[in-house]
Formats: structure tokens, C-alpha cells, sequence
């Protein structure tokens, strides 16, 4: 009977940690995906698009907010209406703006996630789409609302630092993605200032892709 007990205790010992980890998300998971695996994508556009899409996102609940401060524009916002729709923002309606507390020290620390100041309300992506001639609509993965000093950067929520942006233009959003993440990278290593980064990537980010990887974004 002792021999038995302490059998089943080790095989309790054993299946609950499984248990546990086969209900609880991997370290970093931003999303679970419909098939039940995870995604680790720090951007909306294209997560689980192999796998089913998105069942739950990850984290955004239960994130610790972080103070943001003021939004500080990159440079005078002009027009409200009739913005030039193409693969740029037009810098007379979206100049670029990034919150003026999500310095480099709170950006690179171990524990700042971008889930913390992410915020932009489907009326304010509506917003952006009227201002570039767009019927208000829901367009899924055709086009995204996309920030213009991406969040790794300090970006912040304002219209000012909003933009849509067709998944077939020609570079794409997805291609920016991997421009955004360097210069995360870079940034949190030393190698380029914070603030050459956000002005860079809203004034001109082909070209500053092409300074960071060497060739032309494609």
C-alpha cells in the first residue's frame, strides 16, 4: 500500500508540471494561434497566417501600462484631409510622433513590452483612412494602420504617427517589420541614437533600410 502511494505521488510530481506547462504560454508568446501553437511575432500583420490565424493575443490584458508622457510630433502636421495615399506617409498629415518618456533606458529594459502602450481604437484607425480618402472599413490584412515610429521606438498613438499601408506595396509593411526590429537592435546596442532612429524611419525609411542592411528593401 506505501509502495503504491508513493508511486502515485511521483507520477502526480510528474503529469501536473506537464499539465501546467501544456495550458500556460511559452515565455514571450504574443498570440495563440487556431491549430494550438504559438506565435512570438511582435507585430499583428501576418501572425498564425500559417496556422489557422489568431484564437487568443497574448499579454495585452495583463501588461503593466507604462507612463508615456506627452507626444512629441517630428514635425508639423498640416492637412486633416485629402493626404496622399502611396507607399510613404504623407508628412503634411503623419509627420511622425514618439512619447517623450519611452527613452532609451525604458525601451531597452528587460521588461518593457510593446503590448504596454500599444492603444489605438478602431475609430481612430477609421480616422486615418478618412483622412487618406479610404472608405472606413475593416481591410483585414490587405492593409494595416501602421505606426510610423514603430512602438520599439517610442512611437506613439497619435494620428500624427499613423498611416495605411497596403500589404502589395511595393516595400510593404512587412519588409518595414524587419526594419523596425534592427533598429531596436541597434539602438539598444549602442550603435545608433534614439533619436537619429525615429527621425530616419519617418522621414524616409527605404532609404534608411538601405543604409542599415546594405541593399535596397524588397
Amino acid at each position: 500500500m506505501a509502495v503504491r502511494a508513493a508511486l502515485l505521488l511521483v507520477l502526480l510530481a510528474v503529469l501536473l508540471p506537464m499539465a501546467a506547462s501544456a495550458s500556460s504560454p511559452p515565455p514571450g508568446a504574443t498570440a495563440r494561434c487556431r491549430d494550438g501553437s504559438y506565435s512570438f511575432s511582435k507585430h499583428r500583420s501576418g501572425t498564425c497566417s500559417h496556422h489557422g490565424g489568431v484564437a487568443v493575443w497574448l499579454g495585452e490584458g495583463s501588461a503593466t501600462r507604462v507612463a508615456v508622457g506627452r507626444t512629441i510630433l517630428l514635425g508639423p502636421r498640416t492637412l486633416t484631409a485629402g493626404c496622399r495615399l502611396g507607399p510613404l506617409p504623407d508628412r503634411r498629415c503623419s509627420p511622425g510622433a514618439f512619447y517623450s518618456r519611452l527613452t532609451r533606458a525604458v525601451l531597452c529594459g528587460r521588461g518593457f513590452r510593446t503590448s504596454a502602450v500599444r492603444n489605438v481604437p478602431q475609430t481612430e484607425k477609421f480616422a486615418v483612412e478618412r483622412e487618406y480618402g479610404l472608405a472606413p472599413a475593416y481591410y483585414g490584412s490587405t492593409l494595416e494602420i501602421d505606426h510610423i515610429v514603430p512602438l520599439e521606438l517610442g512611437g506613439s498613438n497619435a494620428i500624427a504617427n499613423l498611416f495605411p499601408e497596403r500589404a502589395n506595396a511595393r516595400p510593404g509593411y512587412h519588409v518595414k517589420d524587419r526594419l523596425e526590429d534592427k533598429l531596436h537592435q541597434l539602438v539598444c546596442a549602442g550603435s545608433m541614437s534614439l533619436a537619429t532612429a525615429r527621425a530616419g524611419i519617418a522621414r524616409d525609411w527605404p532609404a534608411l533600410y538601405r543604409r542599415v542592411f546594405g541593399v535596397p528593401p524588397r
